[in-house]
């Protein structure tokens, strides 16, 4: 769980980067859709906390939400005359199904926060 947990958040803290450092294409496409450009920052701060928060252990809050957000941003990757995006979509939703299977397992046990806790 911990190596799959790890997989998906360095997935999502990629694409933090990514609209980091070239936020242009991810504003076309939010134009495109009739949507404020703006919300690239916002994008860009949910998939930076979610990638830590994966990588950190937690718990089946963040999994959903993460699931619904790649089921939500597939949408505006579905552009069947262009394969690169097409792959892009048909990952997105791969993602989305690593998330609820996060979501319905769990964590697992390599969780930081249980790690810091004092033994007694």
């Amino acid at each position: 769980m911990f190596l799959g947990r790890v997989l998906i958040a360095v997935l999502f803290l990629g694409e933090a980067l990514q609209k980091a450092n070239d936020p242009v294409p991810a504003m076309a496409l939010l134009s495109n859709f009739g949507l404020a450009a703006w919300l690239v920052w916002p994008a860009l701060m949910f998939n930076a906390l979610v990638g830590v928060a994966l990588i950190a252990g937690a718990r089946r809050g963040v999994a959903p939400l993460a699931a619904g957000y790649c089921a939500v941003t597939s949408v505006f990757l579905y552009l069947p005359d262009d394969p690169w995006q097409m792959t892009i979509f048909l990952k997105k939703l791969v993602d989305c199904r690593g998330c609820f299977d996060l979501a319905v397992l769990g964590a697992g046990t390599w969780i930081f926060a249980r790690a810091l806790r004092p033994r007694p």
